[in-house]
């Protein structure tokens, strides 16, 4: 299962766009909600989470994404059970951990980036993650390394989905979309 953390002020395209190419890799996904059913994103556009952040337990195997939009990262980062759930993807083997735009400097905030990680945020930001001890790769709009995946921002909302989509469903499923989207590099 992969879980979409959704907080007041996301971003849209990065939550959405995800949800929508993983769906069609019959990856299952589930809208978690931060603060109510009916989040509103960055840009007015409210969305009926599916269950709330309080009820996500995860399995060996699932995901969290964390989408951007500053409004969002700081609901994540200011929701204890989000945050828990953050920490446990990023404590251990058996989870996913993927995040984009913005978010990825939450991971690096709270210390849960390891030294020396490629991995891409929104241009500009890219210094929260290299005083982390990552180490930024901006000219990618996505990286993958080992069980987390980054991505550069809104722009970059299909090349993100469709690298979890391999992650997870693999590069047949993730070519099968890519070419039922129509959508070529």
């Amino acid at each position: 299962m992969v879980y979409i953390l959704l907080g007041a002020g996301f971003e849209e395209a990065e939550a959405l766009v995800t949800a929508d190419v993983l769906r069609r890799s019959d990856v299952p996904v589930t809208l978690a909600g931060i603060g109510g059913s009916a989040v509103t994103g960055s840009h007015s556009i409210t969305v009926q989470a599916d269950l709330p952040v309080e009820q996500v337990t995860l399995k060996a195997g699932d995901m969290v994404v964390l989408p951007g939009g500053m409004g969002g990262v700081a609901s994540i980062e200011h929701s204890r059970e989000a945050m828990a759930l953050v920490r446990q993807a990023a404590s251990s083997g058996e989870y996913w951990l993927a995040a984009i735009c913005a978010a990825p400097t939450l991971l690096a905030r709270a210390g849960l980036l390891p030294k020396g990680v490629p991995c891409v945020c929104y241009p500009g930001l890219e210094g929260e993650l290299a005083q982390a001890g990552a180490a930024p790769k901006m000219d990618r709009s996505t990286v993958a390394a080992g069980r987390l995946i980054t991505g550069r921002g809104p722009g970059s909302a299909f090349d993100f989905g469709l690298a979890l989509a391999e992650a997870l469903a693999g590069g047949a499923a993730a070519a099968q979309v890519r070419a039922g989207l129509q959508y070529e590099l």
